[in-house]
């Protein structure tokens, strides 16, 4: 009888552990942090730049000052090299919102479907961007489209641009990223045979080296340390969406986990508490 009663009680013992293990193991699951849960941290910032007239009214703003200061460049005259004006594309005159907008409630992110994106050819142009290159060119200027979309996306990227009527949208005119994301050496391409007068961007690294693979508190520092360039040569559209800043908060490791991710945003966060 003893001997029964031990075997019933080991048997409890073994598949109460069983359950156990299994109810952890379900838990740890469920609490674990996906890309999908990152991802939901997009829906603001993506929503901000679809339908906030306040976005529309920044890119215009940006193009208008662009505007501004390329006619103060003219009253120079003639000052040698010809006139350049460099724009990155994704986000400062290609709109890729429906993209961050894609992988909302979904368990992937960048750089899955990018490629898809980029051939599909259907981007948006940012307010004010056609018409202000128009502008530069039909004033004898060129236009530079520098990107750090990969070269073998370019015709996608050039069909989309020229449906939406940007000028110059030639191969010469199209510097995208081969073996390197550093634009440096490709700005030089262009100061070969032009003087820059404008570089328009929604990333810091679309200006100056300086502030190439910094940290965040570096890369503030830099922007003092060149901040009569911003509204003068540098212009920049507003991007909450993502960026080099978003690696300036990982510290240059983007192969953190979403849950790491995640802490590492919220910890660089100024909070105010009340005491």
């Amino acid at each position: 009888m003893k001997k029964k009663r031990s075997k019933s009680l080991l048997l409890v013992l073994f598949l109460g552990a069983g359950f156990l293990a299994v109810s952890l193991t379900g838990n740890a699951r469920a609490q674990e942090y996906t890309v999908k849960d990152l991802n939901e941290q997009l829906v603001m910032a993506t929503l901000w730049i679809q339908r906030s007239a306040e976005f529309r009214a920044l890119s215009y703003q940006a193009y208008n000052v662009a505007k501004m200061m390329f006619d103060v460049d003219l009253q120079k005259g003639t000052t040698g090299k010809k006139r350049a004006v460099i724009v990155d594309i994704d986000d400062t005159v290609l709109d890729n919102s429906p993209y961050e907008a894609g992988i909302v409630d979904n368990n992937f992110g960048y750089p899955t479907g990018w490629g898809d994106w980029c051939n599909a050819g259907i981007a948006k142009a940012l307010p004010g961007a056609v018409d202000f290159l128009k502008y530069v060119v039909s004033k004898g200027g060129d236009v530079f489209y520098l990107s750090n979309r990969k070269v073998k996306y370019k015709a996608g990227t050039m069909k989309n641009l020229k449906a939406l009527g940007f000028p110059q949208v030639t191969d010469d005119r199209m510097l995208l990223r081969e073996k390197t994301s550093d634009k440096e050496p490709r700005r030089e391409i262009v100061r070969k045979e032009h003087r820059i007068v404008l570089l328009m961007g929604d990333n810091l690294n679309d200006f100056d080296n300086i502030f190439r693979k910094k940290n965040l508190d570096d890369r503030a520092a830099a922007v003092e340390q060149v901040k009569d360039q911003f509204g003068s040569k540098f212009i920049v559209l507003p991007n909450p969406m993502y960026g080099d800043w978003e690696g300036g908060v990982y510290k240059g490791n983007w192969k953190l986990s979403p849950s790491e991710k995640n802490k590492a945003r919220k910890a660089a966060l100024i909070r105010w508490n009340k005491q």
